[in-house]
């Protein structure tokens, strides 16, 4: 056989081979085209009776190409379209699919950021609806997790003046640290917990400004939803719940104000680099917690005219803004240890990991033990930096004397 007949042969399998690895590679069989689907950014979820439920979704609709019409019910967003759409059932899954034979287009879960119930769903319990959101392939467990006091789908409604949508607005509140971050999965393993309580940010509408439509407004967090297990049974205001963050060793940034003696004015400081713990101890059968603290401050503004180059100035200061932050705590254990008997600061966790023993005995009392605990507060706070000199001293020198 001649070479030039063997190239031509090399060259058919060549050919052949090429073909059937091409045959054989995989393809986009299931590719869906952006402009095919419906994003969901956030859901919400309200109860309309003993069985039945509303689950409503914050769609963002990427518009086709050339589509210069929009669809009611929503707004426009450059190049895309946010608009709120529901539909009922007994469960969530069934709602989810009675949602999708409503809109054209491929409801695509797996970029929603945010999860919205009601307080009147919240109060039934929320653990076979969490469980869902967990096992379902598509929803996030790292999605935040919100209790409204409005309905849920009139939250979702609403036109924020400065972001995207609402779920935009939550998203940047939280990155704030406004108040308590909690997501699915943190709601899950609270439940999970030796004390099983759990806590998350409750928000509600706030009133739109003079002129603007109702719609034109925003959902903001204003407080916190306490629970028993799975099970809403009140609420915190944002002061109250500064306490709770000291107590879950959750405070981040904070600005305290405080009223000096014997001056006119105010201080206002900032709170840095704060972290506590909580430190059990059984005492003759008495259940004891310490909680150990510690924060660096700044003076931020000074409506006074004190001078805050003086020793005894700063240290009376310390003392009163240690004061403020240990009334915000105790404040906290009143209204959640003492009213609500919930144990979302983590004692059981505490208690469980120093005497495994005694809590393994004893931890079917705890919910006659938690409201008899005694805590102690060792709170130790620096302020750092001063700031500036302020003009006040300037104006009236000899009121700074006499200080």
């Amino acid at each position: 056989m001649s070479n030039e007949s063997l190239q031509t042969i090399k060259k058919i399998f060549a050919l052949v081979f090429i073909n059937i690895m091409v045959l054989l590679l995989s393809g986009c069989w299931d590719r869906k085209e952006v402009n095919d689907l419906g994003l969901v950014t956030a859901a919400g979820i309200d109860k309309l009776s003993d069985k039945t439920i509303e689950l409503s979704v914050l769609l963002y609709i990427p518009k086709s190409a050339g589509s210069g019409q929009s669809m009611n019910g929503g707004s426009e967003v450059g190049d895309a379209q946010t608009l709120v759409r529901s539909a009922k059932g007994v469960t969530i899954a069934e709602a989810m699919s009675k949602l999708q034979e409503k809109l054209p287009r491929h409801i695509f879960w797996g970029h929603t950021e945010v999860f919205i119930f009601n307080e009147k769903l919240a109060k039934k319990g929320l653990l076979k609806h969490v469980d869902f959101i967990i096992r379902h392939p598509q929803l996030r467990e790292r999605s935040q997790l919100f209790i409204s006091k409005q309905k849920a789908k009139e939250v979702l409604s609403l036109l924020p003046p400065l972001e995207r949508d609402l779920a935009a607005v939550l998203r940047e509140l939280e990155s704030l640290k406004v108040g308590m971050e909690v997501t699915v999965k943190d709601f899950a393993l609270m439940v999970l917990s030796e004390s099983g309580d759990s806590a998350v940010p409750w928000i509600k509408m706030l009133p739109p400004e003079g002129g603007k439509k109702k719609k034109e407004t925003i959902a903001y967090i204003a407080g916190t939803a306490i629970f028993q297990k799975d099970k809403m049974v009140g609420k915190i205001d944002d002061s109250i719940t500064r306490g709770v963050l000291w107590l879950r060793n959750d405070i981040r940034l904070a600005t305290v104000t405080v009223k000096p003696k014997g001056a006119n004015g105010y201080v206002s400081l900032s709170l840095q680099n704060a972290s506590s713990k909580l430190i059990p101890k059984v005492d003759n059968g008495k259940w004891k917690v310490l909680l150990k603290a510690n924060a660096e401050a700044d003076i931020v503004q000074n409506t006074t005219p004190l001078d805050m180059t003086n020793i005894e100035v700063i240290k009376n200061l310390q003392h009163q803004l240690k004061k403020e932050v240990e009334n915000r705590v105790k404040l906290a254990l009143v209204h959640v240890q003492k009213d609500m008997k919930a144990d979302i600061f983590g004692f059981g966790d505490t208690f469980n990991r120093k005497y495994p023993d005694l809590w393994k005995r004893d931890k079917y009392r705890w919910n006659e033990i938690f409201p008899t605990i005694e805590v102690t507060i060792d709170l130790d706070i620096k302020i750092r930096r001063q700031g500036m000199n302020s003009v006040l001293s300037a104006i009236i020198p000899e009121e700074v004397k006499k200080k």
